[in-house]
């Protein structure tokens, strides 16, 4: 079976190296890497053009396409354009994978007989001091999971080629959060899904400054809140019987968005998301005294928490919800 990884590169040439070589090194044959040069004004295309040249084989084959439309996104649907594997699995160019990962992606499809249609496995982040965390992963719950913890990120899962096919693919307009809301769009199309609950095998470097999400949320002010409120509209159009929790899972998220506007030192970009996003909870209990006496304040601890810098909140409003 042909496995496809699709990298977008944007200006990476001193460090898009460290992860082709993890591709490289993987178990599994036969592979085709596509990688997708983005307006690159380095020498990143160069870098990609003299790897081509040195390791392309039989069963490592290697495509080099250009992008013009400069999004992530834009640049991702490119490169599945290109995908000729019946297993597709995109991925960032600052990033490193296990030398198994591929191996045990196939190796899953076949323990499942081929019905399955997306696989994720765990990952850790990485962050500059060197320090590293394991990124939640869960086996159920998944869509309140993605919403909350975004498990289908970019490097965490492989996707059937045919069944990514007939989806709208990547939203080229969305310059951050693309792949939280596409994960969601992907789970709305109800996969057949299979989990590798292993070790980490993707390791993502959580290096801010370079990233296409930064290291702060206030200088996009508006931008963030247009995701939620497509994917919100997803699931709303999807009309699945818990819609109305995803829906309050998604205001818990505003709120999540506020307290780190607030912990960035923007408290008017915080307070105005905050009510919106306590009006929403508010309207969706009907002003009931389970709001009042219980969620209401439990949704004030839990975003003090935020502000603070404590982590755990989000498996909190999880159950809440």
């Amino acid at each position: 079976m042909l496995f496809t990884v699709i990298i977008p590169v944007y200006n990476r040439a001193t460090v898009v190296q460290r992860t082709l070589d993890t591709v490289l090194s993987q178990t599994y044959r036969p592979l085709q890497l596509v990688l997708v040069d983005n307006c690159s004004t380095d020498r990143s295309l160069q870098v990609l053009q003299q790897f081509k040249q040195c390791h392309e084989a039989d069963d490592f084959l290697i495509e080099i396409v250009q992008e013009p439309h400069h999004t992530a996104g834009a640049a991702r649907n490119r490169g599945f354009g290109q995908a000729r594997g019946e297993w597709v699995m995109f991925f960032d160019s600052d990033d490193e994978m296990a030398a198994n990962l591929v191996e045990t992606y196939v190796d899953e499809v076949s323990r499942r007989s081929g019905e399955v249609d997306l696989v994720s496995v765990r990952s850790v982040l990485v962050f500059p001091d060197g320090t590293r965390r394991e990124a939640p992963f869960f086996t159920s719950d998944i869509f309140a999971v993605q919403l909350l913890h975004s498990q289908l990120a970019t490097q965490r899962y492989a996707v059937r080629r045919e069944f990514f096919a007939a989806t709208d693919g990547w939203n080229i307009d969305l310059p951050g959060w693309n792949d939280w809301e596409l994960g969601a769009r992907l789970l709305l199309c109800k996969p057949r899904l299979s989990y590798c609950d292993k070790s980490p095998m993707v390791f993502i470097n959580h290096n801010g400054k370079d990233s296409i999400t930064g290291t702060e949320f206030h200088s996009r002010a508006g931008q963030w809140e247009h995701v939620i409120d497509l994917v919100q509209s997803e699931v709303q159009d999807a009309a699945w019987p818990q819609s109305e929790r995803y829906v309050r899972l998604l205001h818990y998220r505003r709120l999540v968005l506020a307290a780190h506007y607030d912990r960035e030192g923007c408290p008017e970009l915080a307070g105005l998301l905050r009510r919106c996003a306590m009006d929403g909870l508010r309207d969706s209990y009907g002003d009931c005294w389970r709001w009042k006496v219980w969620i209401a304040p439990v949704m004030r601890i839990l975003y003090d928490r935020i502000v603070a810098g404590k982590r755990g909140s989000a498996r909190v409003a999880r159950r809440i919800f």
